[in-house]
């Protein structure tokens, strides 16, 4: 299985939302091809063209908010970005 794959799994199953690492949150959304803002201070905000909503996301020591990841996951599947059998 990929990195990329165990991390989809990890994001969709929702079972580690608590202890996600920041950076593997960007990564996935880097691999669906979000565009990140430019923007002072430690939050980043990403977006996708066609996509009207934003994502906000700010690290506490090296991992990402449980919240901030939920909100991911949701934007993901909401959007359908993510196929069905993926979930």
């Amino acid at each position: 299985m990929s990195r990329k794959e165990k991390l989809m799994l990890k994001l969709l199953a929702g079972t580690a939302d608590a202890n996600f690492d920041f950076e593997d949150l960007i990564k996935i959304l880097e691999w669906y091809e979000f565009i990140e803002r430019k923007g002072k201070g430690s939050h980043r905000v990403f977006y996708k063209i066609g996509i009207n909503q934003m994502i906000n996301l700010q690290p506490i020591k090296g991992k990402a908010k449980p919240f901030q990841v939920r909100q991911v996951r949701e934007y993901l599947v909401t959007n359908k970005l993510v196929s069905d059998d993926q979930i």
